[in-house]
């Protein structure tokens, strides 16, 4: 079993930037990637980004060159670091951590970008 806590939400400018950050517990050591998942109203959750274990990272093509995925092995933290936000990134925002097929998902965070 994996815990997962994801944080770092909040309401910034066209333009800003703003860092999730993904608190892993439990058998964190089974891990085989994490991804970022985010939902707007209406629509269906869309994948975001991904990061398996060591450098290995994806990207989604709307936010490649904007967002990047990290992790800090030390603190069992992910990072998602979102530069030059935009007005459609508005959405609540969701970790997981996939161990042998199992998803484990966060709480999620709420993200709003304002024009």
């Amino acid at each position: 079993q994996v815990q997962v806590v994801d944080a770092g939400g909040g309401l910034v400018q066209a333009g800003g930037s703003l860092r999730l950050s993904c608190a892993l517990s439990g058998s964190t050591s089974s891990i085989d990637a994490i991804g970022w998942y985010r939902q707007s109203p209406g629509k269906q959750r869309e994948y975001v980004a991904s990061n398996w274990s060591g450098p290995l990272t994806n990207y989604a093509a709307s936010v490649q060159g904007r967002f990047t995925i990290s992790r800090d092995n030390a603190k069992n933290t992910v990072y998602l670091q979102m530069n030059s936000l935009k007005p459609e990134d508005t959405a609540v925002y969701y970790c997981n951590a996939q161990v042998g097929g199992r998803w484990y998902w966060g709480q999620g965070t709420q993200v709003t970008v304002s024009s």
